[in-house]
């Protein structure tokens, strides 16, 4: 009997983000799997709107619909009125659907995956729904939401109750984090979850452009910059990032190289506050770039730096560090459990202690290249052997089964 999975949680396949890069590679590495049909929720309008015109192989239906591989998707429609809450909002109209094409199909057994933990209020009755239809909900917790600087405290209130009572009502929880896995397990024990452990992925794949390409030159002109003259930070622009700590201990330190910060900077409260404490527009050496949405470009960038920053302190496993470990030699990230455990031996570590960083820094401008050429080894074999798409695929391949229990 053939596996009807619906995914729920992302904003689309493929667009600019963690969950939506794993569903274009899940769909993209299970392309030819014939037992399943994938079933997945996109949003119709607002920021992040799906545009499957972008998609190289997708298939447009009519204005709500469209196919990808073995892939049947549909769009939701989310009024603007809703605000900040319009996530919560997206994430119970898809659930709705979901339940609707179950009912109309008359669908055995199917899997609702749940990406990240926003209508844990509200889960119960929908629980309840599915369980009598035949089916089964899996959530993916997603890496302690409700820890974000970037929530106002009732929010994030909000978010942590929102986890324990997703928590509490799903029939399998996918970690993607031995660290979030263990954090379930001893946070939530009286709800006996039943977790299992699935990473994120990423290949070990070089970049398509070289370096007299336009695209490529036009860039490092563009932001006076050299190859290799380089320390990289990509990421989201939020404080538990850690961008406080590193451009200070960069400041501090003796190192000649720039610090290139590729993330989506506005020049919001928290910029003007990291300005203030550092001064880092007095610092030549430190160069936002905004953002940059053409992967082999990035790619690219991440090949020629001579460094990776990474300050990620919330979360699990991070996509911008699998993708720093398959691209980088040198990487440098804030010590905590979740970066240890993607990283191990191939990485150097720094904690928040005044100059640890900058130690650091200056000792790894200093680096013997063949010391940097082997940590480069052992982060891309970490790659292979435990983060290929594949490897993670076929791990959801069991789970997705219908008669997996």
């Amino acid at each position: 009997m053939k596996s009807n999975v619906y995914i729920i949680g992302a904003k689309g396949i493929g667009n600019y983000g963690g969950y939506e890069t794993f569903l274009k590679e899940l769909i993209n590495t299970d392309k030819d799997n014939k037992n399943i049909i994938y079933h997945i929720a996109c949003k119709y309008n607002g920021q992040g709107a799906m545009d499957e015109s972008k998609l190289d192989g997708a298939q447009t239906i009519d204005d709500y619909h469209f196919t990808y591989y073995n892939a049947d998707c549909f769009k939701i429609k989310v009024p603007e009125k809703f605000g900040s809450a319009q996530a919560i909002y997206y994430d119970i109209a898809a659930l709705r659907e979901c339940i609707r094409q179950i009912k109309s199909g008359n669908i055995k057994s199917p899997i609702i995956y749940i990406l990240a933990c926003r209508i844990g209020p509200f889960i119960n009755k929908y629980v309840k729904i599915i369980h009598r239809l035949g089916g089964r909900v899996f959530v993916n917790p997603d890496g302690h939401e409700w820890l974000r600087a970037k929530w106002p405290k009732v929010v994030r209130k909000y978010w942590k109750l929102s986890e324990a009572k997703m928590v509490k009502h799903a029939d399998l929880l996918v970690c993607d984090s031995i660290n979030i896995e263990k954090y379930i397990q001893s946070n939530y024990k009286k709800y006996v979850p039943n977790t299992t452990f699935i990473a994120y992925g990423a290949e070990n794949k070089k970049t398509s452009l070289e370096k007299k390409d336009g695209i490529v030159r036009d860039w490092y002109s563009k932001h006076d910059v050299k190859e290799q003259e380089y320390f990289l930070i990509v990421g989201r622009f939020v404080p538990e990032n850690n961008y406080l700590t590193m451009i200070r201990e960069f400041m501090n330190s003796e190192v000649r190289k720039d610090l290139v910060i590729i993330t989506n900077v506005t020049h919001n409260q928290f910029f003007e506050s990291l300005k203030e404490k550092t001064h880092f527009d007095r610092d030549k050496r430190i160069k936002f770039v905004g953002t940059v949405y053409n992967k082999e470009l990035l790619k690219y960038i991440r090949e020629n730096a001579f460094g990776y920053l990474h300050g990620h302190s919330v979360g699990g496993t991070n996509p911008s560090l699998l993708e720093a470990l398959s691209s980088t030699n040198l990487n440098l990230l804030y010590k905590v459990g979740f970066n240890q455990e993607v990283a191990g031996k191939a990485a150097l570590y720094w904690d928040k202690e005044t100059g640890s960083l900058s130690n650091l820094l200056n000792k790894a401008e200093k680096m013997d290249q063949a010391k940097i050429n082997t940590l480069g080894q052992m982060s891309r074999q970490r790659i292979e052997n435990n983060y290929s798409w594949q490897l993670i695929t076929d791990k959801y391949n069991k789970i997705f089964r219908a008669d997996h229990v």
